[in-house]
């Protein structure tokens, strides 16, 4: 396996990210509608989710060999 499918598959995992991240402010929104306040264990859990996901983009941008802005 070489690196532009590791980076195909690094790419796939940081959209499973951004999804449960997206999942995590949903609930978070339904618990505000619920109870006034989000539930900050989800803020949280969406934050760390949505970092993670960042660094998943970047290290598929490294090995795709494409460089950002940010880099």
């Amino acid at each position: 396996m070489g690196a532009s499918e590791i980076a195909d598959r690094l790419s796939a995992i940081a959209e499973e990210l951004g999804d449960l991240a997206f999942d995590r402010l949903r609930e978070a929104t339904a618990s505000a509608r619920d109870h006034g306040d989000p539930d900050p264990a989800l803020i949280a859990e969406e934050k760390r989710l949505t970092r993670a996901r960042k660094s998943v983009e970047k290290a598929a941008t490294l090995l795709g060999g494409t460089e950002t802005a940010e880099d």
